[in-house]
């Protein structure tokens, strides 16, 4: 769709609502090309706003939280684990409603 964004997926809700997802991943840091997702602090599905931390994650150098890119519903794509991911995956979506 011409002027849309990317990144973000639209769709309707059974109420005809606009729906956005929006991705949560891991924004660029310095030389860091991946990480370990070490647990979500957030249920999947519950409400999340702006800024809330969701995921806790671990760097070659460091632990540290991911924060939620809007305000809506938390719906996990992946899950704790050892392996690595790299930066830039999306580990959720945040499904926020619009009018």
């Amino acid at each position: 769709m011409p002027g849309t964004n990317p990144a973000t997926a639209e769709k309707l809700d059974q109420e005809g609502m606009a729906m956005e997802s929006v991705p949560v991943v891991v924004p660029q840091m310095g030389v860091v090309e991946e990480f370990v997702l070490l647990e979500w602090l957030v249920d999947d599905g519950s409400s999340v706003y702006e800024g809330q931390p969701l995921a806790s994650i671990e760097t070659e150098k460091t632990e540290l939280e991911v924060e939620s890119p809007a305000n809506g519903q938390l719906q996990v794509l992946r899950h704790p684990s050892p392996e690595s991911i790299q930066i830039g995956e999306p580990l959720a979506n945040i499904i926020t409603g619009s009018q």
